[in-house]
């Protein structure tokens, strides 16, 4: 991926629920257009799962979630925590998934875009997601005050993942910003 990676050392930080004040559960299914009275065959694939805090948000909304992390050590750290029965690991690049094409419902990313955006990683999830499947993007903003997340150098603009997904082949559905992130939801 990208920039770099989470250090790994401080994965119990990805289970601090505070996650929640960048992205609520609720919001995310929204995104998703998945949830608890919405059909739950979905196959989703969560980019970046680390632990998989939000992965187990998603999991009682769908039939099949792929928790897809470049570090094996986050998926052992993610299996020791306990996981859904639905919960697939996929140790891979976003670049590379070893996922059928058009096989995914949706694809999310969540605070971890800045790890995995290029061109090949954008074509790759243009690949594996469904005509009229979404791309959800949550990540921290290069227009925040870099008070929390990466260092506002690895970041993106909420402009760049709006161009980068459309040259993929994604057309916008929503793109907000926010004070410290942003929110990008595409359909392939």
């Amino acid at each position: 991926m990208g920039h770099h990676t989470f250090d790994i050392e401080r994965a119990d930080a990805l289970e601090d629920p505070g996650r929640y004040e960048y992205c609520s559960r609720e919001e995310l299914l929204a995104a998703l257009d998945i949830g608890p009275t919405t059909d739950t065959d979905a196959v989703i694939a969560d980019i970046g799962s680390g632990t998989g805090f939000y992965t187990d948000a998603v999991a009682p909304c769908a039939d099949l979630v792929y928790a897809v992390d470049v570090q094996s050590g986050m998926h052992d750290r993610y299996r020791t925590k306990g996981h859904p029965a639905n919960v697939s690991f996929v140790t891979a690049e976003a670049s590379s998934l070893p996922i059928e094409s058009n096989k995914l419902d949706a694809a999310f990313s969540t605070m971890t875009y800045h790890e995995f955006a290029d061109p090949d990683a954008l074509s790759e999830l243009a690949r594996v997601i469904r005509p009229g499947g979404r791309i959800v993007t949550v990540d921290w903003s290069k227009c925040g005050s870099g008070e929390s997340g990466p260092p506002r150098s690895e970041r993106y603009e909420l402009a760049d993942a709006v161009r980068e997904s459309a040259a993929a082949g994604f057309t916008t559905v929503d793109a907000t910003s926010r004070i410290e992130t942003f929110i990008h939801i595409g359909r392939r």
